[in-house]
């Protein structure tokens, strides 16, 4: 039985959930796909329940950019080699659903079935599904809003130019 706790971050509140010693889910309250608590115990003291509040806190002052926490996010085999590469997306970068397909061996035209998977990921912002827009560049479908993955983006654009240096100490 998956143990829970609720957190209340920037963007609003977030449902984080265990089984045994991995985070398995977060999500925001209202967004989609996110699961019902019956028979969940409420654990906040859980140990993968702290360090994931604490790692999200420190993300969203800007002072995160990699999280480390054991993930066991369940999904079809499809769906989990689609999120294996969302994990590869660098904080502050972007990809494509097509590139995404190219990615785990499937051709650019399964974008459509990329995107489905992205859309169920169960562990929003860690395993980044808000780093996938649509081929033009636009941003696409978040389970969590628009709105919220707009926010993610600019957080993560703020924090990349916070990191580079203010001259170029290579003399090019």
């Amino acid at each position: 039985m998956p143990s829970y706790d609720l957190m209340e971050g920037p963007l609003g509140e977030m449902l984080i959930s265990v089984e045994g010693e991995a985070l398995m889910g977060l999500w925001f309250l209202n967004q989609k796909y996110a699961p019902v608590l019956k028979g969940w115990r409420h654990a906040p003291d859980h140990p993968v329940l702290r360090a994931t509040r604490e790692q999200m806190e420190a993300y969203f002052a800007g002072e995160l950019s990699t999280f480390s926490l054991p993930l066991a996010p369940r999904g079809t085999p499809f769906q989990e080699s689609v999120w294996q590469a969302l994990l590869t997306i660098e904080y502050g970068a972007l990809s494509t659903y097509g590139d995404i397909a190219l990615q785990i061996g499937l051709p650019k035209e399964k974008a459509r079935a990329v995107g489905g998977a992205v859309g169920h990921n169960p562990i929003s912002v860690i395993v980044p599904c808000h780093r996938v827009v649509g081929h033009s560049g636009a941003l696409t479908g978040y389970a969590g809003g628009l709105d919220r993955k707009e926010k993610l983006l600019a957080l993560e654009k703020r924090g990349v130019a916070d990191r580079r240096p203010a001259f170029d100490l290579t003399g090019g």
